[in-house]
């Protein structure tokens, strides 16, 4: 039963980054409460809104779509911008405009990655943060720590039933050595499909907000729904084309 070793290794790998993975999640979804003097009441601006939903990428989109409805920015369903008005509202506009070359056109794929670069947002993010509004970066970090540490558990668990079917099974068949393998990778499965890629960007008081705008501004302001509900409120295909490339 030389195989058992193996076994315990990858249950050991699995379990240990199981429980970073969960205290990281559970950090997450419930944090630190902040003084109630750092509480911001009152509804969300639609950058808020957005970073609250989807984090620096959505807040991007939004700045975007934002622009071009304005008429400031032609967007092309072939991934191409044109700047229509060079002056900036606010600074993710100027980040926008600052992708721009001199002759007024850019990839929408170098536009989204100007908006969504941290000196874009970090106001944002900071103003969220100390509002109580956003999980800290440092949770979220912890958090796509731990689904990194259950990845690589995942592949030692690989790793470990390839060492065990490689050394005599002592009697034991290829099937049922793969079926107790395959337990561990159950959970390793599990928990990243429950973690997804990172924690949530909003904390519960900022989901409550979330929620409040998606009821009362969603249904009847285009911007307000991209901004909580992402690309997939946009109802124009060829903008969605445009905005959706990478």
């Amino acid at each position: 039963m030389f195989w058992i070793l193996f076994l315990l290794l990858a249950w050991a790998g699995v379990l240990t980054s199981a429980v970073r993975l969960l205290r990281a999640a559970t950090e997450a979804a419930d944090p630190a409460p902040r003084p109630a003097a750092a509480r911001r009441p009152g509804a969300l601006n639609l950058y808020e809104a957005a970073y609250l939903a989807g984090g620096p990428e959505r807040v991007a989109v939004l700045t975007l779509l934002s622009m071009e409805r304005r008429h400031r920015l032609l967007l092309a369903r072939t991934g191409w911008a044109t700047v229509l008005d060079p002056v900036a509202r606010d600074a993710h506009e100027r980040a926008v405009l600052a992708a721009f070359g001199p002759d007024g056109q850019s990839p929408v794929s170098a536009l989204r990655e100007a908006a969504a670069a941290p000196s874009a947002v970090r106001a944002l993010a900071d103003r969220l943060d100390e509002a109580g509004l956003a999980v800290p970066c440092g949770v979220r970090d912890a958090v796509a720590d731990g689904v990194r540490s259950v990845r690589w558990a995942a592949v030692l668990v690989v790793a470990m039933a390839g060492a065990a079917l490689a050394v005599p099974a002592d009697g034991a068949d290829v099937s049922k050595v793969l079926y107790w393998f395959a337990l561990p990778m159950l959970l390793a499965v599990c928990c990243l499909a429950i973690a997804g890629t990172g924690g949530p960007w909003a904390s519960p008081a900022g989901q409550r907000l979330l929620a409040a705008l998606d009821h009362d501004r969603a249904p009847a302001d285009p911007l307000a729904a991209v901004a909580v509900r992402g690309l997939n409120a946009l109802p124009d295909p060829d903008l969605r084309a445009a905005l959706g490339r990478p």
